[in-house]
């Protein structure tokens, strides 16, 4: 029960500080991704389900509050955190390299992804601008707020992982 409380706060707070805080300290217009380190980050520590539920539920408040589709964002984060949590099975808490590798390709999946869907499917074929101007500064912003970021996260998880086997081992 724990788990889900913080797990709730945790993508409120990062969609509160993606889209008020970060909003503010936007560099050319361009705002890290915290809800895709999220996403990301509980899809790789904690498995398919988890990164699925928890990019659903990023997606939807994305999709409520700046979305023209209900379900648009939500659809695209929760398949990010599917395949982040097919990355489980390899993950190691002391190895930064592979969740900012992870982190890193989903942001630029989601830029693309965001584009084909949004602007080549209405007649704007200029790629590379978008991809120069938005898709990789965006990437690189992220990768800055993830190295920060991550270490919290990792912690957050550990102490709920610790905690919980710790009441598991109560009713053994």
């Amino acid at each position: 029960m724990l788990r889900k409380i913080v797990v709730v706060l945790m993508v409120f707070i990062s969609f509160l500080l993606e889209s008020a805080v970060f909003n503010h300290l936007a560099m050319a217009g361009i705002v890290p991704r915290l809800t895709i380190i999220l996403t990301s980050a509980f899809g790789f520590m904690r498995g398919e389900k988890e990164g699925m539920v928890i990019g659903f539920f990023c997606g939807l408040l994305s999709d409520v509050f700046f979305g023209d589709v209900l379900g648009f964002y939500a659809l695209i984060l929760t398949y990010i955190g599917y395949v982040n949590g097919k990355f489980s099975r390899i993950f190691y808490p002391e190895d930064i390299k592979l969740p900012i590798a992870l982190i890193v390709v989903s942001d630029l999946s989601y830029g693309v992804i965001c584009y084909i869907l949004l602007f080549l499917l209405r007649g704007r074929f200029d790629f590379f601008y978008y991809f120069t101007r938005i898709i990789l500064p965006e990437a690189l912003y992220t990768i800055v707020v993830t190295v920060f970021l991550y270490p919290v996260i990792l912690k957050i998880n550990e102490k709920l992982e610790a905690r919980e086997k710790r009441s598991a081992q109560k009713f053994v």
